[in-house]
């Protein structure tokens, strides 16, 4: 492993930016870091073993707070483990090479985590965008209560890798020693799916840590259309191996919220499905979904409503209509939810 750049003082925020293959997208990332009204701040970009021009464009960077590290190839997980390794921030923000962050993402983020000793991860809601950074006109918003372990375990509030801002003292404080690895890490790097939910549950479950909703739209999450396709079956897999683990860290949080957890996720995978064009799958993944736990139905009626109907008719209509059909039934859910992002 290399790095590449200097370490200056110590910076309140250390941004994390794992790189593979995308360098459609990373200057794109970079520049929305840049343009942070917060600028007290390091990023440590991770070129977990790139074989496009990615890390030569950061290389192009002419700022003095960019540090590219380079590494074999390890995964996500492996990626931000070396990140957090390299970080020198109180505060350890996350961004994926091929999304970007608004203009006051770290202020925001920052001025909660100085405001409440108690939190210790934050995050905020997300804007869609496209390939080509178009807005989507859809957003994920979480619960602003969201902050209990079962919360976290059944429905993931953080949304996604863009996300989440944490105090260093929190991810040092589920710091574990991997026999396999020989290294000490934070997230676990045997997943190289579903390493973030079994980080922030881990985190919710086995710490005093509070987790806290910046209540703002603050990161633009590209959807990638080429990834809607992948195997459900390999995620569904590496699921269940996660909530092995937390039975074996949280065996009563499992046994009371685990089969709630699986059926949310289970419909989660049936939305992957419909929007790759996959209805007998999405309908199969439903039909689990609702006889492994009903009670989906009662938490969140409406979004378990409009799955059913849509992987109905992703079987019953082509595949573009019924992608339609989802994406209207979405904005309906989720416009009253929009805030703005200033």
């Amino acid at each position: 492993m290399s790095t590449l750049g200097p370490t200056l003082r110590r910076p309140r925020v250390s941004v994390v930016i794992p790189l593979y293959q995308t360098e459609r997208y990373i200057a794109e990332a970079l520049r929305s870091v840049l343009a942070q009204s917060f600028d007290d701040f390091e990023v440590v970009v991770v070129d977990d073993g790139s074989t496009d021009n990615g890390p030569a464009i950061v290389r192009r960077f002419n700022d003095r707070r960019i540090r590219l590290v380079t590494q074999s190839n390890r995964g996500l997980a492996g990626a931000r483990n070396t990140g957090i390794r390299e970080a020198c921030g109180t505060y350890i923000a996350f961004l994926d090479a091929d999304d970007r962050w608004h203009a006051h993402k770290l202020a925001r983020h920052v001025a909660l985590l100085d405001a409440r000793p108690e939190v210790g991860l934050t995050y905020a809601a997300s804007r869609f965008i496209d390939d080509d950074g178009n807005d989507l006109g859809l957003s994920q918003w979480p619960s602003r209560t969201t902050t209990r372990p079962e919360d976290v375990f059944t429905r993931n509030p953080v949304g996604n890798g863009s996300a989440p801002v944490l105090r260093r003292a929190t991810l040092d404080a589920i710091t574990f020693w991997d026999d396999r690895l020989q290294r000490v890490c934070w997230f676990d790097e045997s997943y190289r799916q579903s390493e973030d939910i079994e980080c922030w549950t881990r985190i919710a479950a086995s710490t005093a840590w509070r987790l806290a909703l910046v209540p703002f739209i603050l990161t633009d999450y590209r959807v990638n259309t080429a990834g809607l396709s992948a195997n459900t079956a390999k995620q569904l897999d590496t699921w269940r191996r996660f909530r092995a683990k937390v039975r074996s860290y949280a065996p009563g949080l499992e046994a009371r919220h685990g089969d709630l957890a699986e059926a949310f996720q289970l419909r989660y995978l049936a939305r992957r499905a419909i929007k790759s064009g996959d209805g007998k799958t999405a309908l199969r993944l439903m039909r689990e979904a609702l006889l492994l736990s009903p009670r989906i139905v009662l938490h969140e009626p409406v979004r378990t409503a409009v799955t059913c109907a849509a992987a109905l008719l992703s079987v019953a209509i082509p595949s573009r209509l019924g992608d339609r059909v989802m994406h209207g039934a979405a904005s309906i859910m989720t416009r009253p939810a929009l805030r703005p992002a200033a």
